[in-house]
């Protein structure tokens, strides 16, 4: 598949597959989604991206980072300095899906009373 074509349809085949299963799970991270919305406006040293995203500690930063340049969605560049400084980029490939997280995060900000009111709704079930 090229581009930003979208399959008509995920059949039982796609989903079986273990490589699909393992990037939509690196790509869907909740840490890889965020770093990939910062990144999307520009590209950022690892501490500005720590600074950007409350909570996430140096290791998963680190850890989601490498698979994120491991799958060409981000790129790595040292930058020369005195002391050793690395930008990090979103690539073209990771550029590819800045529109699908923008469709995301308006869903969530569309539907976001629904799943409260859901959530309300099943929690009162629950405690009966």
């Amino acid at each position: 598949m090229s581009g930003n074509a979208v399959p008509k349809a995920v059949t039982q085949v796609s989903c079986r597959s273990a490589s699909n299963r393992l990037l939509l799970d690196q790509i869907t991270d909740k840490w890889a989604v965020l770093i990939l919305t910062v990144l999307c406006a520009k590209p950022l040293r690892f501490n500005e991206i720590r600074r950007c995203l409350d909570g996430i500690t140096q290791k998963s930063l680190t850890q989601s980072l490498r698979r994120l340049e491991r799958n060409g969605i981000v790129a790595r560049r040292v930058i020369p300095s005195s002391q050793i400084a690395v930008e990090y980029s979103i690539t073209p490939l990771g550029r590819t899906l800045e529109a699908p997280f923008q469709a995301l995060y308006a869903w969530t900000l569309n539907h976001s009373a629904d799943v409260i009111q859901a959530q309300a709704a099943f929690d009162e079930r629950e405690a009966e």
